[in-house]
């Protein structure tokens, strides 16, 4: 639903009313859209069960306030994925192989004719050749299962791809050019420190991989993989989350 007819607020009162309705039908029947039904919304009919239906309504109202937010990301989210999900439907698996393959072919051209102009080392041609293999195929991949699959298909698999269609051939790149390098290698070390002393650190297995995997080379790869894919998780649920609070027409 659209909040243009309420305003802001009147569509921020929506979604959190329909948010606590969401709430209360964990537990009890007849919650959500059930104000203008015949029956009408479920109550208690007992004292006690009064108290406890007002309990976890009570309850739901800093939970609410916590998912809310996440609405929100999900709503701009949306709006940006299906400007670009539009402009991808229009073109099509082929035409999307064949703008990437137009766009990454020259820049293979021009590693192959003039290497010096982008500043690529030894390898670089290879290195433009494969990342825009990755990127096409990615892209490829994340459109299909766009268009073939459902809701679990699209944030399993069509989010992840294209994610990886963005984060990836920068990072293959960079291990062949000195001037992306300069920036990808350093961030990503920057985070693969946060990650190892952080996040597994936390969970004890941090000296495993200090001991067993050295940061360099296509260590880099794996790490942006592994960013990019739970990325593409994270945006699909928020885009569902959003689609789920505040439906489109």
């Amino acid at each position: 639903m659209s909040t243009g007819s309420h305003g802001v607020v009147g569509g921020i009162r929506i979604d959190l009313n329909r948010l606590h309705e969401t709430w209360m039908e964990l537990v009890y029947p007849r919650q959500r859209n059930a104000n203008d039904t015949v029956l009408g919304t479920w109550t208690p009919d007992s004292s006690v069960g009064l108290a406890l239906y007002r309990l976890w309504s009570a309850l739901g109202v800093p939970v609410i306030a916590l998912v809310y937010p996440l609405v929100l990301c999900g709503v701009v989210l949306r709006y940006q994925t299906r400007r670009i999900d539009g402009t991808a439907t229009r073109l099509g698996v082929v035409g999307v192989v064949l703008l990437s393959v137009v766009a990454w072919g020259g820049l293979a051209a021009l590693a192959r004719l003039e290497p010096g102009s982008i500043d690529l080392v030894s390898g670089g041609f290879t290195a433009v050749v494969v990342a825009g293999g990755v990127a096409t195929l990615s892209a490829a991949l994340a459109v299909t299962f766009r268009r073939v699959g459902g809701r679990g298909t699209t944030v399993a698999l069509a989010y992840p791809f294209a994610m990886t269609a963005i984060f990836l051939p920068p990072v293959v790149a960079a291990l062949y050019s000195t001037t992306v390098a300069s920036v990808v290698i350093p961030a990503s070390d920057s985070l693969s420190r946060w990650f190892l002393y952080e996040v597994l650190a936390a969970v004890g297995v941090a000296e495993f991989f200090i001991e067993n995997f050295e940061r360099e080379g296509i260590a880099y790869v794996i790490i942006w993989l592994g960013i990019s894919i739970p990325l593409g998780w994270v945006l699909g649920l928020l885009v569902t989350l959003a689609d789920f609070v505040r439906p489109t027409e």
